[in-house]
Order: C-alpha cells, then structure tokens, then sequence
C-alpha cells in the first residue's frame, strides 16, 4: 500500500485526518495528491504534511485511488467534471460522502468504475475512529485492501455484506459519538446540581467514560457481562441501573438507533431522486 498513489478531492477535516493518519503509519507525502477549491486550506495541508496539490481532474490522472472527502450537496457536481478522466485512468474511488449511493456514483463516474463507499465517524478526527466499508463488483482484492488500508490509518475499518447495511452503521457508529456526548452532557450537569464544581463534573465524566470504553476494549467479556460485573446487589451501581431500566432505557435507544437509520435511508433516497 505505501507505494500507491492516493488523492484526495476535499481538503476539509476528514481529509487531514485521513493523510495525518497515512504518513504516521508511513505512507510517504510525495505519494499523496490534494484537490480543493479553497486555496488557504491547500496551502496548509502543502505546509503541514509536505503533500502534492493540484486541480481535480490532473489528481484523478496520476493516482491509484481517489477519495471522495466533499460535501454530499456538491458530489454530483464534482463526480461529473471528474468522470472521463475517470473512465480513461481506472483508479479506485472510494467515497466518505454520507448517504450517496453506489449506484449514484456509478451513475455519474461509469459503469465500470470500482467504488468504496465507506461510512468514518468523527472520531476519525483524533485516529480512534470506526469506519465501514462495501464495495461494488468492480472492486479487485488489491483495490479492497488499499481502501482498508486506508481508513485503517485512522482507526478500525470493518467491511458489511450489503450497501443497505451503511445505513445501520450511521446508526451506530456514524452518529454514535453524539449519544456518547449527550450523556456525559446529561451527567455532568446532574454532578453540578450534587455540588461538584464545573470542572471536577466534567474530568471525572470525561476520564469515567474513556476508562469504561478502554476496559470494553481490552476485556473479552461483553458489556452485559462488564455491567454485572461492577453492580453489586443492594448497591448504589444497582440503584442506578435500576432507574434506568424502569425507564425502558434499552426501548429508548432501540428507537433512538431506528430512527437514526430511517433517517439515513430517507437522505439516502432524496439524493437519488435528485
């Protein structure tokens, strides 16, 4: 993989995530291509990470794979202006652009074009990220490691079975970290409604929060299991629990997490209709 040569048409966040990610894992800059509107933030990746940049259709004519890291309002536009350089140089497209489909893509690039659509979240910003990967027929095996080796730069990349099944993971991971942050919101200003100071509220949120994830991580036993394993009986672990439960926690986010993917279908099938 460190010897292909990437591009990336967007230059915004997740695209400086993702060449942070590649050159600390070392890929090295010279191999990497930049495309963007915004000449400042063109400038500062050159500055940052020593990258090559240039304009869309000269990236797609002298790289292996291309990522598509736009907005999904301006995709079509930019997959259009794109498409016979596309058709001539074959290269991987692997798209980050949320609720934009396979077929969509293959619609405005060509039949023939290999596309991995893949779905990162946020925390991708900081290389914990998680991300989910589909392909489309003209996908080789080689190609399907490079787009792993890819999002792997910036945390875990899992491959799904079926396109639809992008829309679960927006669902779970995609928006994910904001369930996460809403309930360190929610406990944060009960600890200062208790008496806790602002600042001691949010550290022992904040470092309660990354402690649990990291033990869910380096434990082989589920979360259930890890539950029950620190709520003792006719504790106060146990009394906490309990209210939650009253409260049909678990019907709470399984609504939650449906609605989300509805939601990820709908925005889906509006672009399409476009």
């Amino acid at each position: 993989m460190k010897a292909q040569k990437i591009g990336f048409i967007g230059g915004g966040n997740m695209a400086s995530s993702l060449i942070s990610g590649l050159i600390a894992s070392g890929h090295a800059p010279d191999l990497i291509w930049v495309a963007d509107i915004n000449l400042d933030a063109l400038n500062e990746l050159a500055t940052h990470f020593g990258v090559n940049t240039t304009d869309n259709n000269t990236l797609v004519s002298c790289v292996d794979v291309v990522v598509l890291a736009v907005k999904p309002q301006t995709i079509q536009s930019v997959t259009e202006a794109i498409a016979v350089v596309v058709d001539v140089q074959q290269p991987l497209i692997v798209s980050i652009a949320a609720g934009v489909s396979e077929q969509s893509l293959s619609h405005w690039l060509g039949n023939n074009t290999a596309i991995v659509r893949c779905m990162p979240n946020t925390p991708a910003l900081v290389l914990t990220g998680a991300s989910a990967l589909h392909a489309n027929a003209n996908v080789t095996a080689k190609q399907r490691d490079l787009a792993e080796s890819i999002m792997r730069s910036v945390g875990i990349a899992l491959w799904v079975d079926k396109e639809s099944d992008l829309d679960a993971v927006t669902a779970v991971s995609g928006s994910g970290p904001a369930y996460y942050f809403l309930l360190m919101e929610a406990m944060e200003k009960v600890a200062q409604t208790m008496g806790l100071n602002e600042h001691i509220a949010r550290l022992l949120v904040l470092q309660t929060a990354l402690g649990a994830a990291k033990i869910a991580l380096e434990s082989s036993e589920s979360p259930q299991q890890l539950r029950q394993r620190v709520t003792s009986p006719g504790g106060t672990t146990e009394q906490a629990i309990a209210t939650f439960e009253q409260a049909d926690f678990s019907g709470l986010v399984a609504k939650a997490l449906l609605a989300a993917r509805d939601r990820s279908v709908e925005l889906s099938q509006s672009m399409e209709n476009k």
